[in-house]
């Protein structure tokens, strides 16, 4: 029965509100105006919030965990011949590193015990062709290990065999958009392909990778999906080793690549382009903090044995996300603070209706008073009212962060993720902002005097 009579109540006061409300639908739409903008703004900051975090999780897939990345510094081919001199005219003595290698990759694995498992990569920038039709393609040589530390599965065939990585034999794992574009409507397993002047048999097609431009450029990670992939053996067989095919003046033996100049002037040293056997290498560690440590360690065996020069640089892309996701965290905070500046204006927006409401109305709640109403019933209705302002910002709010959301990731590029929890924490909001801020208003009309109240003009 008090139940009963306590929904009536509700019932009753939610409908007055509406009554009041509509007829002031105009200065209703402005008081709320706060709690729209800040309940859309707090739709969006989730949204971005999540999508970032997908990003970052997705990125964090590609890179992997516990991964190194050590990328060989090629001499710039274009920069003009150099000459070093000591003082008295003397000519400074030349170091030469013989570049990143396989022997290095052999080194690590021996030497270093937190060492999980290396990839070593060779690109090539070529073409394969197709009816005599030429496509632009990148040629990968790698291990196995590479699909284990990239995180790529093969989904169609299979990986190489230990005969095919020994005997350097033409077998290859495309992408899978070129086996869209050189098999539509086929089976690509067992076919030739021909890349530059080498015919290559498909034994394997690579799930397709889902990676954003966003990743392509933050973390320098290609397109996995357009590439082709041969044993590392047969690329420096079959293609190129860039540490047999040299195209320098002379190498002395000795640590020195010397030629110009004349028995009294000075020696110079010719850049060299890019004389490094490979072009990446991916080390990963058994546990993420080993990693520091096994990168300083890794950089001090390369610098030792290329003859103390830094030809090499290391980075750990985890710590890369790291710093993106404190940035990201750090922009997440700032549009918190703006959402809750624009939901404490509209709160207080909402306060100052209901004041001025309440003195417009001061001869309506004396006689509401007279006739036998209780405070709490004053109350209750002006409390209904600004929930109802409240709740009404939020339901457009909602609306307006979603469409929001979604013109912000077409505009930008930017992901964004909208999640029911968003939608919900913004309702709750809304009803707590009009609940506070409508406490102060409600308990001044029910604090008037009737007398009084019906007196006044």
């Amino acid at each position: 029965m008090i139940d009963k009579i306590l929904l009536e109540t509700i019932k009753s006061n939610f409908t007055e509100a509406i009554r009041v409300i509509s007829a002031n639908k105009i200065r209703t739409f402005l008081t709320a105006l706060g709690i729209i903008f800040g309940v859309a703004a707090v739709i969006t900051m989730l949204a971005i919030g999540k999508g970032a975090e997908k990003e970052i999780l997705s990125q964090l897939a590609l890179v992997g965990v516990n991964n190194i990345v050590v990328t060989p510094i090629p001499d710039d081919p274009d920069e003009n011949d150099t000459s070093e001199e000591e003082e008295g005219g003397a000519t400074e003595t030349i170091r030469f590193s013989k570049g990143l290698d396989l022997q290095d990759v052999a080194s690590i694995r021996k030497n270093i015990p937190t060492v999980k498992q290396l990839s070593p990569e060779i690109i090539l920038e070529t073409y394969m062709i197709k009816k005599g039709r030429q496509s632009p393609v990148k040629l990968i040589g790698v291990t196995n290990s590479f699909f284990e530390t990239a995180n790529i599965n093969i989904g169609q065939g299979k990986s190489f065999t230990k005969i095919q990585l020994r005997s350097a034999q033409p077998v290859c794992i495309i992408g899978e958009k070129v086996a869209k574009k050189l098999f539509t409507g086929e089976n690509a397993i067992g076919k030739q392909i021909k890349v530059k002047d080498v015919w290559l048999k498909v034994i394997g097609i690579i799930e397709e990778k889902l990676i954003s431009q966003t990743a392509q450029e933050n973390l320098g990670i290609r397109d996995l999906n357009q590439d082709i992939y041969i044993p590392i053996k047969t690329f420096l067989v079959r293609y190129k080793d860039r540490k047999i095919v040299s195209d320098q003046p002379l190498d002395l033996g000795s640590g020195m690549i010397i030629f110009g100049g004349n028995d009294n002037g000075p020696k110079k040293r010719k850049p060299r382009g890019n004389y490094h056997q490979i072009d990446k290498l991916t080390v990963q560690v058994n546990n993420s903090n080993e990693l520091k440590a096994t990168a300083e360690v890794i950089s001090k065996m390369l610098q030792r044995k290329h003859n103390g020069m830094l030809d090499f640089e290391i980075t750990i892309p985890i710590n890369l996300l790291k710093q993106q996701q404190k940035t990201k965290q750090i922009f997440n905070i700032v549009l918190s603070i703006i959402a809750g500046i624009s939901l404490l204006i509209g709160g207080i927006g909402i306060m100052n209706i209901m004041l001025a409401s309440i003195l417009e109305r001061t001869k309506e709640i004396g006689i509401i008073k007279a006739i036998g109403a209780t405070k709490q019933d004053i109350i209750l209705q002006f409390l209904s009212e600004s929930i109802l302002i409240s709740l009404s910002g939020g339901i457009i709010g909602c609306i307006l962060g979603i469409v929001a959301s979604y013109v912000l990731e077409v505009a930008t590029d930017i992901e964004t993720i909208v999640s029911f929890g968003s939608i919900v924490l913004s309702f709750l909001v809304a009803t707590f902002i009009g609940l506070i801020f409508g406490v102060l208003p409600a308990k001044s009309a029910a604090n008037k005097n009737p007398i009084e109240a019906i007196r006044h003009e």
